[in-house]
């Protein structure tokens, strides 16, 4: 679950604490996970406050090695009887852009055309390959190319929505989750028993602050049930928003004089997904081929228009959509209950989550209200 250079990565997360019924903010170093909370009473706190400074000098509870919280699915999250990872996450907005990458804008396209019936994409994946596939990998949104590329499409009937936040001028920004319900590392992530056409959709998310500095970066699964969007682009919020749909971690890892958001830019990220039934899927990422930089990305989330006074955390679209076919030919990929999905870029280390469905998943009963109270009994505020 570390990233490979961790010796020299500043890594923030939060735990549940078994002894203290309670989260806690946690840094780690030297393979020790040390409670900070004292200090650093919130992650959102922490990221407003010039935090890769502050890593060095912050003291506190060694609390064990990382490996030591990570748990079974089962007993992963608020409320376990043993500690365990949380999402790095605590009073932030979960936010989210879509549309990002040429590939995965084409995927979407085709989700509207088929109506969210997989039996038809194969025809119209095909043929809009010929026509626009390969000449959109390289269009910056916005740009003069893409405003031609717009005119070709329109003229061939295959003007869409999805183009449109795709390479138009507007980035498509939602509300992946709400504040404290995202599930971290080696959690149970949920898929709504009603789609029967789903995907992962491994990405790099961003940490801002609410000043609108990017802090760090994170790896997160937006969980996406293709069905239910492809039958509306107005039921995006059930199609994206769902309990465990959201999944977050292992850690934020500090931007320093080691890591920038350069490397962000340059970043790859591996997915498997591996079921119980034998079936194995991997695909990657490449964050070179986004088609809007992410900071400005960042800044069409929060700007005089918008603000964000705890902070957000910014998933950044990715480019893989899985074709391959699960079962009978032309059916595409589908998650089945048990599969264990990985999310991993060497810069950030490894997310794995285990996939059930949202009603089967550990109720969210763990929200802002509930840290407030656990923070005055422990006297932090």
């Amino acid at each position: 679950m570390l990233p490979d250079s961790h010796e020299k990565a500043r890594l923030v997360g939060r735990v549940w604490r078994a002894d203290l019924s309670a989260p806690s903010v946690v840094i780690i170093r030297d393979c020790e996970v040390i409670d900070v909370t004292n200090s650093v009473i919130s992650v959102s706190d922490f990221l407003d406050n010039d935090p890769a400074v502050r890593f060095d000098g912050l003291q506190g509870e060694k609390l064990g090695k990382p490996d030591d919280f990570v748990l079974s699915p089962y007993e992963t999250g608020y409320g376990s009887p043993r500690h365990s990872w949380l999402a790095p996450c605590d009073f932030q907005a979960l936010k989210a852009c879509g549309v990002t990458f040429a590939q995965s804008m084409i995927e979407r396209v085709i989700d509207e055309r088929t109506s969210g019936d997989p039996a038809k994409a194969d025809a119209i994946r095909k043929r809009i390959g010929e026509l626009i596939g390969g000449s959109l990998s390289n269009i910056r949104a916005g740009s003069e190319q893409a405003v031609e590329v717009k005119t070709a499409l329109e003229k061939e009937g295959l003007w869409s929505q999805y183009l449109e936040v795709g390479i138009g001028p507007d980035a498509e920004v939602f509300t992946k989750s709400q504040p404290m319900s995202a599930v971290g590392h080696g959690a149970q992530v949920g898929v709504n028993r009603i789609s029967k056409w789903n995907n992962p959709e491994p990405e790099i998310v961003l940490a801002v602050d609410k000043n609108g500095n990017i802090r760090g970066a994170t790896l997160g699964n937006d969980v996406n049930l293709r069905d239910v969007e492809g039958r509306s682009a107005l039921l995006l919020g059930k199609a994206k928003d769902n309990n465990a749909s959201c999944a977050i971690g292992p850690f934020i890892r500090l931007f320093d004089a080691g890591f920038t958001l350069g490397d962000i830019e340059n970043a790859t990220l591996e997915l498997s997904v591996k079921g119980e039934d034998g079936f194995e899927m991997s695909g990657r990422s490449n964050m070179a081929e986004i088609s809007r930089r992410p900071a400005d990305l960042v800044a069409q989330t929060i700007n005089a228009s918008h603000q964000y006074p705890d902070g957000f955390l910014l998933f950044l679209g990715t480019m893989f959509a899985p074709t391959q076919d699960r079962a009978e030919k032309g059916s595409g990929f589908t998650h089945k209950e048990g599969d264990v999905v990985e999310i991993s870029t060497p810069t950030l280390g490894t997310l794995r989550n285990v996939v059930t469905t949202s009603d089967k998943a550990y109720p969210w009963a763990y929200g802002m209200r509930s840290l407030m109270r656990d923070m005055a009994k422990r006297g932090l505020i």
